[in-house]
């Protein structure tokens, strides 16, 4: 089995995999289109070089990876914004489908502490409704899960999640060691150093933070997506 979890950015995304991670019966894989997708588009990132370096770039072998069957159960942490043209997506029939949303103002206002001035395609929520829509489409049942369901109650959401995957529930994803994960990217040292010094969910997130104009615009694709969470 290969679990596709889709997400933009800051949406727990990483939690999530090391929740996975933790589990003895799967294996984990960062955001496998990384490289793909800064080779696509030119873009701008933290660690550029570096990740082009430091993995494959060629999104047809990436593709034929992501069909390959895997040993173990395997658990991909996906982002939207990475599924530009020329990324294929003849993968998406043979993996589940599983969606990760977070409310645009969290997500901007994380998202603004470690890349200024990113715009609505930089954040995937539109890349999420698009790709959520194809699935559908093409007669698979792709599950949603809202973050700050998870945060409130690991358990409980952790439960829901597993039961819609039709895998059995594990203890194990409630926590994780500290200092982060083997299968981290090698972009991990920019981004995850929240994550890194976790050792579980972090409890219920606080008040909305500010509502900014590129999270309005972010607003009804999210709303589009919660109408499905579990």
């Amino acid at each position: 089995m290969h679990i596709a979890m889709w997400s933009g950015p800051r949406n727990l995304s990483t939690a999530m995999m090391y929740s996975f991670g933790a589990r003895a019966d799967f294996q984990v894989l960062d955001e496998p289109f990384y490289g793909a997708y800064l080779s696509l588009t030119g873009a701008d990132h933290p660690m550029r070089d570096q990740i082009l370096s430091s993995m494959e770039c060629n999104p047809a072998r990436v593709s034929q990876q992501m069909q390959q069957k895997p040993q173990n159960r395997l658990y991909s942490k996906q982002m939207t914004h990475h599924m530009v043209d020329g990324i294929p997506r003849d993968w998406f029939a043979e993996v589940k489908h599983a969606f990760l949303i977070r409310h645009p103002a969290r997500v901007v206002a994380s998202y603004e502490k470690k890349r200024e001035s990113p715009e609505l395609p930089d954040i995937g929520f539109v890349q999420q409704v698009e790709i959520f829509n194809q699935i559908v489409d093409m007669g698979l049942k792709p599950v949603v899960v809202d973050s700050f369901d998870i945060r409130k109650a690991p358990q409980q959401s952790l439960k829901r999640l597993c039961a819609a995957l039709e895998i059995p529930w594990d203890p194990m994803m409630l926590s994780w060691p500290k200092g982060g994960h083997p299968a981290d990217g090698i972009w991990a040292q920019h981004w995850y150093g929240a994550v890194h010094a976790s050792t579980g969910f972090g409890g219920p997130e606080g008040p909305l933070p500010d509502m900014t104009r590129l999270a309005e615009q972010a607003m009804p694709y999210y709303e589009k997506l919660a109408q499905y969470k579990i």
